[in-house]
């Protein structure tokens, strides 16, 4: 009856019924006898001695014209109802819309020729949103010819909308029922986000957008302030590896392995050199002190001799100063723990599989480096903003883009660039590997420490690893395969977006004493408000005053500690 090829002919001018083939003539004939003999509806109304079968469809996005991925996929989600149907069961299928989302607004953006986050904000949060909502249905109609045509059948007359203000209720029903159940939270940790979209990704959303690209690494040599501790003089560096060079301005501590070995090693050279008395003859040259993994020593110096001077544990390193690479912050008086900073801690994650042993910590741009700046109480540098920009204080790279989509190596170049100019390059290179990029504007990701909302689905692992295992899957070897091994390692689940059209987290602080509500339907929020029909989407600018910003918006009157103060609405969406 269906041909994939004929997807796009769907939307195409209606061929002369000379020029159809029987093939198609019948498809049309079967199209026309079921939509005339209402036998879909038929089919939901007849009786059900099983009851209901309840089938839960993840609505498309109308925002572009559907293509194979959909056709597969509506296949499926066809053949399941059907057969429980006929089995005695009660199948709706209602048919839904995705509305909010990135999706939408890149394209908005793309129409405007917006190229930063900043850029929405200066024409308005409302006029933008309003374009996004103009944007929702762009290929509805497409869409209602294709989907009956690959013989699907689904309520599409009276579908559901995801940005109806029924459907965000129903959202913020249920984000209420978790809330009270205490698995919501709020942290401020290393996630990836797009620098370009300015906001969160999910890890699901993470793994759609990696691809094989070529990188800089550079190994670093930090200067010891106190080489005595180890019993050595003169100069001596330690050595640290990186495949970020963009983030060695946030350095703040270098990592070691408590029960690792270390090497302080020298590099000889043989050069020409004149003797006073007159006639050349080779000298042996040493340079200064270095320290790694021993037993990555080897791979480090290949093309040099070396001259071994001593061995140490990693406890050995522990306390050991050095100069910072940038003085961007280390020269400022007033940055907190900065008495804890630019030292070498031990640390559980530090290995030789490669690199020189030693990590350097930028406690801003990754999960392990925050996880120890915590633990160490280390001063926390974030040199980048959430645009992927560097910020001014670092003078030698203040307006460069970290990861530049149109040359994403470059940022890493002038860093390398200067390490070499003040004597702090040992080595670079170049490698390949997988790295994520953003699954709607194919920017590359950088791991950056924010705020964001979280769902606890770490402490339910269990439970959803025991509701897993009575699930017919098919093909059955995704149960224990990737289905399996992405549940077994599930982490807590980022909900918050920092962007406009989307579902508002129903959130509010007080300014005051902090409290925190959270309401549950626009019922809940007109009460306390003692506004009706609030719109339940963000249509306004943050300002810089917050307190301004709410008394416009909301005009909240109840709080635990006073009478009269405002409740501030937390800028995450969903």
């Amino acid at each position: 009856m269906f041909c994939l090829s004929t997807v796009r002919q769907a939307t195409m001018t209606h061929m002369s019924e000379s020029q159809k083939s029987d093939v198609s003539k019948r498809e049309e004939a079967t199209l026309a006898f079921w939509k005339e003999h209402q036998i879909f509806e038929k089919s939901v109304q007849k009786p059900a001695p099983l009851g209901e079968y309840v089938f839960y469809d993840g609505p498309p996005f109308a925002t572009g014209l559907p293509h194979y991925g959909h056709i597969l996929a509506s296949v499926v989600k066809d053949a399941v109802p059907r057969y429980f149907t006929m089995r005695g069961y009660s199948v709706p299928r209602v048919w839904g819309w995705d509305c909010h989302g990135l999706p939408i607004e890149n394209i908005v953006e793309k129409e405007l020729g917006f190229k930063h986050k900043k850029d929405i904000l200066e024409i308005g949060v409302a006029k933008f949103n309003e374009l996004c909502r103009s944007k929702v249905f762009t290929y509805a109609d497409e869409w209602k010819k294709v989907i009956p045509r690959i013989g699907r059948w689904a309520d599409m007359e009276k579908p559901y909308f995801t940005m109806s203000r029924d459907f965000m209720e129903s959202v913020w029903w249920a984000f209420k029922q978790i809330y009270d159940k205490g698995l919501v939270y709020e942290d401020y940790r290393s996630m990836h986000i797009c620098p370009r979209c300015e906001t969160t990704l999910s890890q699901s959303e993470v793994a759609e957008g990696y691809k094989d690209v070529k990188d800089l690494a550079v190994t670093a040599k930090f200067k010891v302030k106190n080489p005595e501790k180890l019993g050595l003089s003169g100069d001596v560096y330690v050595l640290a590896w990186t495949t970020t060079p963009w983030t060695l301005p946030g350095n703040v501590a270098l990592a070691v392995g408590a029960d690792i070995r270390y090497a302080a090693f020298q590099l000889s050279n043989p050069i020409e050199s004149t003797r006073e008395e007159g006639g050349a003859s080779n000298e042996i040259i040493y340079g200064p002190m270095l320290i790694c993994a021993q037993e990555r020593v080897n791979d480090l110096v290949i093309a040099h001799k070396k001259v071994h001077t001593k061995t140490f544990s990693g406890l050995d390193l522990v306390g050991l100063e050095y100069e910072p690479l940038f003085d961007s912050y280390s020269s400022d008086a007033n940055l907190k723990n900065k008495e804890n900073g630019w030292k070498v801690y031990a640390a559980d994650f530090v290995t030789t599989e490669d690199g020189t042993g030693v990590v350097h910590i930028a406690p801003a741009f990754g999960s392990d480096d925050m996880a120890l700046g915590k633990k160490e109480n280390l001063p926390f540098v974030q040199h980048v903003g959430m645009d992927g920009i560097i910020r001014p204080e670092v003078k030698e790279l203040a307006g460069l883009s970290v990861k530049p989509i149109d040359d994403v190596q470059s940022t890493d170049v002038a860093v390398i660039k200067y390490l070499a100019e003040k004597g702090r390059l040992f080595s670079k290179e170049k490698y390949e590997h997988s790295y994520p990029h953003c699954w709607r504007c194919d920017t590359p990701l950088i791991n950056y420490a924010t705020s964001s909302w979280f769902v606890r689905i770490e402490d339910q692992k269990s439970a959803l690893l025991k509701n897993a295992a009575p699930i017919n899957w098919s093909p059955e070897h995704i149960k224990e395969g990737r289905w399996g091994k992405w549940l077994e390692g599930a982490r807590d689940w980022s909900i918050s977006r920092q962007r406009f059209w989307a579902s508002v987290i129903p959130i509010w602080v007080c300014e005051k004493c902090k409290a925190k509500r959270v309401f549950g339907s626009a019922a809940e929020l007109e009460e306390a408000s003692g506004k009706k029909r609030l719109l339940l989407r963000r249509h306004f600018r943050p300002n810089s005053s917050r307190r301004v910003w709410t008394k416009r918006a909301h005009g909240f009157t109840t709080s635990t500690c006073s009478p009269h103060p405002s409740l501030e609405k937390t800028h995450s969406r969903m």
